[in-house]
């Protein structure tokens, strides 16, 4: 964002609005984050402030500060709605083209208020009136953080906010492993805890809740995990029968994927897991180096995301699915095997 863009958003933040967030479907621990600590940032501008998810989002992020306000387009649609179209301005943070806000898509398109996107994702949808977006910051949260430092209210930050913006930075990063890790990442992070952001219990809150079912599926999951080794590849596959046996709830997936990744030798892991309410075969990608599963997503799985992190979707069968997977691996050999 331009000094000319900044000075517009402090006018336009000058006095009281109605503002509205909005992050997308499947709402992970950055898209929580973002959502919240920029609600907490600007209630105390004296803001109406709304915060909206298209869907249910995992129960290990429903600890984070101001959970409780936050409405659910695919059980409160009537609700949102409204918001959506009363607002003076709607935020869009983690996602970067409408119909990633679900069912949202069609009210979001509609709305007269100014929109402002806050987001790391590749090629951004032109939507916003104002658009920061930078492909090299490790999260949202992180740009969050950035946007009120460029608003010049850093003093404002609390332990309150600065939870927010450390779940989501620490559940980008993989706990600040991944290469998007940069050294004013760690300067930030080490802001937040003076704010009064408790690094080992909100690690604690986040990833040591399992539940004894979860990991059982994750049991599952890895005797499902399959090595392709000519293409530097591994896939986890997980059935709805699977799911169900295992008693699934949202979020008992999340990082499976990257126990394929762990592997010596690979450079690319896939889950396919399967979703018989919604008909299709969910997907998440991971690679080392430069390979780009964004790329990989993008042409064959109608998705996408990061050079390293993406996500996708198959109408196929779960089998089907597979299949084309590895069938697709022989046009990356080359790539892969240049990791």
């Amino acid at each position: 964002m331009n000094k000319l863009e900044i000075t517009n958003i402090n006018n336009l933040l000058e006095a009281p609005k109605k503002i509205v967030i909005v992050s997308h479907k499947n709402p992970d621990g950055d898209a929580i984050g973002s959502s919240l600590g920029l609600y907490h940032y600007l209630l105390k501008g004296g803001h109406d402030v709304s915060v909206l998810m298209p869907n249910d989002y995992p129960s290990f992020l429903k600890w984070i500060p101001g959970n409780d306000i936050i409405l659910r387009h695919d059980s409160q649609k009537t609700e949102c709605d409204e918001l959506i179209n009363n607002a003076d301005i709607i935020f869009t943070l983690d996602f970067n083209a409408f119909h990633r806000a679900g069912n949202m898509e069609t009210a979001l398109t509609q709305s007269k208020a100014k929109k402002i996107m806050i987001d790391h994702h590749q090629a951004p949808d032109d939507y916003a009136d104002y658009t920061f977006s930078d492909t090299n910051m490790s999260s949202t949260c992180e740009m969050v953080y950035h946007f009120i430092s460029m608003l010049n209210d850093t003093n404002l930050l609390d332990e309150t906010i600065a939870t927010c913006l450390y779940v989501g930075i620490m559940t980008d990063t993989g706990s600040f492993r991944f290469s998007s890790t940069s050294s004013k990442t760690h300067q930030i992070v080490a802001q937040l805890i003076e704010k009064g952001a408790k690094n080992d219990e909100i690690h604690n809150d986040v990833y040591d809740t399992n539940s004894f079912e979860r990991l059982q599926l994750l049991g599952c999951a890895l005797n499902n995990l399959k090595v392709i080794p000519e293409s530097r590849a591994a896939y986890i596959t997980l059935s709805q029968e699977e799911l169900n046996k295992f008693n699934y709830k949202k979020g008992d997936t999340e990082g499976v994927v990257n126990y394929g990744l762990s592997l010596e030798n690979v450079v690319l892991a896939a889950i396919f897991i399967e979703d018989k309410n919604e008909g299709i075969i969910k997907i998440s990608l991971r690679s080392k180096g430069n390979f780009s599963v964004n790329e990989m997503s993008r042409l064959h799985f109608d998705g996408g995301g990061h050079t390293n992190a993406a996500g996708g979707r198959s109408s196929l069968s779960l089998n089907d699915t597979v299949e084309k997977f590895i069938s697709i691996l022989s046009t990356y050999k080359k790539a892969l095997n240049n990791e």
